[in-house]
C-alpha cells in the first residue's frame, strides 16, 4: 500500500453560540475563511477561522453550533459543555484508510464516509482507539 499523506486540518470546538465564540478567535487575529455552512446530516452550523496570511491547506479552528439538542453536537454540549469536540486529520484516500484501520482492529464510528462541510467526506474514529480523543478523518472531494 502506498503511504498516505496526512495533515492536521482543524480542531473542532462545540459551542452554544457561534457568534459569541468567534469573538475571542477574531480578537487574537484569526479571520473567518468562508461563509458559515449548515450541514443538515450532522445537525450543525459550521464556521472556520484561520490565519489571514496562511494558505488554503493550513490548520483551522472549526466552531460547531448545534441545530438542535438531539444532534451530535447538541448531545455533546449537554453532556460535556462547550469545548474541544474533535481533532480532524486530512487524508488523501479516506476509504482506503478506513479499511486499513478496520482491518487493524481500530474501532470506527463510521465504517463508510459521510458528507462533511466545505466539500469533504468525513468519518470518525472512536476515542477508545485513539487515546481518548475523538478523531475525524476528512478527504477533500471539492475540486
Amino acid at each position: 500500500m502506498e503511504e498516505n499523506i496526512a495533515q492536521l486540518d482543524h480542531v473542532g470546538i462545540a459551542t452554544n453560540d457561534i457568534e459569541e465564540s468567534s469573538n475571542f478567535w477574531k480578537m487574537i487575529g484569526l479571520v473567518q475563511v468562508h461563509e458559515d455552512e449548515i450541514v443538515e446530516e450532522q445537525g450543525v452550523k459550521v464556521r472556520y477561522l484561520s490565519s489571514p496570511n496562511g494558505g488554503k491547506d493550513q490548520a483551522k479552528i472549526e466552531l460547531l453550533e448545534p441545530l438542535g439538542e438531539d444532534t451530535p453536537i447538541g448531545k455533546f454540549l449537554s453532556k460535556k459543555g462547550p469545548g474541544i469536540q474533535q481533532l480532524c486529520i486530512r487524508v488523501e484516500n479516506l476509504e482506503l484508510i478506513l479499511e486499513k484501520l478496520y482491518d487493524s482492529g481500530i474501532q470506527l464510528i463510521n465504517r463508510t464516509p459521510k458528507k462533511g462541510s466545505n466539500g469533504t467526506l468525513i468519518a470518525f474514529i472512536h476515542p477508545k482507539s485513539t487515546g481518548g480523543v475523538l478523531v475525524e478523518l476528512s478527504e477533500n472531494i471539492k475540486s
